[in-house]
């Protein structure tokens, strides 16, 4: 998930442990004064009765760890991103302190702060189905008898291949997240949780001197298989069951992930375990040589003009681009089973206004001098030069019959020539990106027109084009002619070399906006039918004419189209 989603956020609900009451007083406070919704809710209570779903949602927990991790097995089913307060004591998970709630929050509604997508794991036993963000831990059952035997054995599986017998007090499977303090006392590794996949096999106080823990992927099915009763918890009693010999558990990588808020104003993760480990690398304030030089926040109210602010348009725009990317994602997944009509009209709409209101939220918060005008959501006027021109789900009818060939496009207008162009096409992850007179990137890779001249030899793609005319007479000439259904993937693929030229019979302002900055600045050559250039003009939003080509083609297709493709 996308910090700059967290913008659109309009609900709160608080998951508050005991003795919390200043941190809630004060959370409760800052929602009054921002006319948010906020829903309380005790440690370990449901949040059924008081969560909308499909409703921008943000959650938090007041506590420790414990209370945390209540978060997150309260909202992480729900795709919830949470944010922690700690008004525990030693807490390496929930690190905003209550004296810093209301910046931290600020920044986070904001879209400024960075949302972790942790790993979580699925463990399934007699009595247990339940998914972790921690670890899962098998232990011997201390006898009634103290003189009985006081250790278990346990045979682990990875896939179907056999490990060993792991003896001793037990032994635990955690994530990066909770691999901390497990693996610390079996001599094993500490993991950076933040982007981090994995599964670590922890022996627990082990009789074999040489067993280390073992890290493997998340996809890997660890089978246990327990040689005497076995006490299984999941995140320290989430879930708990005891097992009989000869019982299996099954572990692996869940497929949900926990999604974690984190702003300048936490802790970060070496800060933490220098502070509560007495990590020997750095002091407790030591924050390396480099933090005077750390970057300044991308919102500067406008202040600064030029190349400096069509750079951090640029990193904006591929910022919101993904981030509306996210819900056009989850909503066409949905679309694909949907047989009836007006339902899937209810939800091609839903995600035109989600795409479009993370895209302009942000936009607003930082750049507030800056008009927007987008197809979903019309015109917001401004004194300035610069007006953000948007089309949050462009390839609608794509998208409404579960065809990936859908995208949000997302360009910066100075005075009437577009300067920013990002395009971003959820189902492939390809990110189109460049500034006028810079360099065109797909996914940080340079991208260059082709060079053909010869129509027998070249791809074409045409938009809409309706009777049929230019299919016609160029379908014979050349090597094929392709209908996407997107103005904005159409110049994308003439950018990247997939085709050698784009032929659109009608455009809107914001079906091409992003998409001629990146073609141009990957060599393309943009005119209309008569080979004129092509003027962006979006003061009127009228229709025009664009014919998009590598350059040497260009000619050719002129002449194609003086036999009857258009009638000028």
């Amino acid at each position: 998930m996308h910090g700059r989603r967290l913008a659109t956020t309009d609900e709160i609900i608080a998951v508050v442990s005991p003795d919390s009451e200043d941190a809630l007083e004060r959370l409760e406070r800052w929602t009054d004064d921002r006319e948010l919704r906020l829903a309380v809710v005790d440690v370990g209570r449901d949040i059924s009765d008081v969560y909308t779903e499909d409703r921008p949602t943000l959650g938090v927990t007041i506590g420790g760890d414990g209370t945390f991790l209540e978060g997150i097995k309260t909202f992480a089913p729900r795709g919830i991103p949470l944010l922690g307060v700690n008004t525990g004591t030693l807490s390496f998970l929930a690190r905003v302190e209550p004296d810093e709630l209301e910046d931290a929050l600020e920044e986070a509604l904001r879209g400024r702060a960075v949302v972790d997508s942790r790993q979580q794991l699925h463990v399934s036993a007699r009595g247990v189905d339940a998914t972790g963000i921690n670890d899962v831990t098998l232990e011997h059952v201390l006898p009634e008898n103290p003189v009985n035997r006081k250790i278990t054995r346990l045979h682990v599986f990875a896939n179907d291949e056999y490990v060993g017998e792991f003896e001793g007090s037990g032994l635990a499977v955690s994530t990066p997240t909770g691999s901390t303090g497990l693996s610390l006392s079996a001599n094993g590794p500490v993991h950076y949780p933040v982007n981090n996949e994995s599964l670590q096999l922890v022996p627990l106080h082990t009789h074999q001197l040489g067993v280390r823990p073992v890290v493997m992927a998340p996809s890997t099915e660890l089978r246990i298989v327990t040689g005497g009763r076995a006490s299984l918890l999941v995140d320290g009693g989430r879930a708990h069951t005891i097992l009989r010999e000869n019982e299996e558990v099954l572990v692996t990588g869940a497929d949900r992930h926990a999604h974690i808020v984190r702003t300048s104003y936490d802790d970060h993760f070496f800060t933490a375990i220098t502070k509560k480990l007495g990590w020997d690398v750095r002091g407790e304030d030591d924050a390396g040589p480099d933090a005077s030089a750390a970057p300044a926040p991308l919102s500067r109210n406008g202040a600064d003009e030029g190349e400096d602010l069509v750079e951090r348009a640029r990193v904006l725009a591929e910022e919101v681009a993904q981030s509306a990317g996210e819900p056009l994602r989850e909503l066409h997944g949905r679309v694909e089973s949907i047989t009836v009509k007006t339902d899937k009209a209810d939800i091609v709409t839903e995600a035109d206004h989600q795409a479009n209101r993370i895209i302009t939220t942000a936009i607003a918060n930082e750049f507030p001098d800056h008009g927007i005008f987008s197809e979903e959501g019309g015109r917001i006027e401004a004194d300035g030069p610069y007006t953000w021109v948007i089309d949050p789900l462009d390839g609608t009818g794509n998208f409404a019959h579960g065809n990936p060939n859908y995208a949000v496009s997302v360009a910066l207008v100075e005075e009437r020539y577009p300067v920013v162009g990002v395009v971003y096409v959820p189902e492939t992850d390809e990110l189109f990106s460049a500034v006028a007179g810079g360099e065109a990137t797909e996914n940080e890779t340079p991208l260059s027109t082709t060079d053909r001249d010869r129509l027998d030899e070249s791809m074409l793609l045409s938009g809409y084009d309706p009777d049929g005319s230019f299919l016609s007479n160029f379908y014979q000439e050349a090597r094929g002619v392709r209908r996407l259904g997107s103005a904005a993937l159409n110049l994308c693929y003439l950018a990247s070399g997939s085709a050698d030229a784009v032929w659109e019979y009608d455009t809107y302002p914001w079906d091409v906006a992003a998409g001629l900055v990146i073609a141009r600045a990957a060599g393309a050559r943009i005119t209309n039918a008569a080979g004129e250039p092509f003027t962006f003009d979006f003061e009127t939003g009228s229709r025009k004419m664009l014919l998009g080509s590598n350059g040497p083609l260009h000619p050719a297709l002129l002449e194609h189209l003086e036999a009857g493709v258009v009638d000028r």
